[in-house]
């Protein structure tokens, strides 16, 4: 049974840096479609960005508008995590974050998106608060 938990969340100010972590229990991250997603209080879930398949050397990566520039995705040296790096953090980035995947994507699959059915599991999430 695969599972996936974030964490990192916390309180930090406007301008600031903060890392994210989603890791896998079950598996590891190879093959799988990643994206984090976020929704802040009110408002829709949003895409933040997604890597469309974790360990192919041409991997792609596609970002939400409000984090392009801003926020990366990357993998740690232990292979069941993936990491969200968020820069020049804002107050509106404030929300709760969360880590979602799908596994064993074909090789020929190039690119993901932010349709939530895309992926099959997802974390509780870590909440993110920016403070202005």
């Amino acid at each position: 049974q695969v599972q996936v938990a974030e964490s990192g969340g916390g309180l930090v100010q406007a301008g600031g840096s903060l890392r994210l972590s989603c890791t896998a229990s079950g598996s590891t991250f190879d093959a799988y479609r990643v994206a984090w997603f976020r929704q802040a209080p009110g408002k829709e879930r949003e895409g933040v960005l997604c890597i469309d398949r974790i360990g192919r050397s041409d991997s792609r990566f596609y970002y939400g508008d409000s984090v392009k520039g801003r926020f990366t995705i990357s993998r740690a040296n232990a292979k069941n995590t993936m990491y969200l790096q968020m820069n020049s953090l804002k107050a509106e980035d404030t929300a709760m974050y969360y880590c979602a995947a799908d596994g064993s994507v074909p090789e020929w699959v190039i690119g993901c998106g932010f349709a939530a059915t895309d992926y099959k599991y997802w974390g509780q999430g870590t909440q993110v608060t920016v403070s202005s």
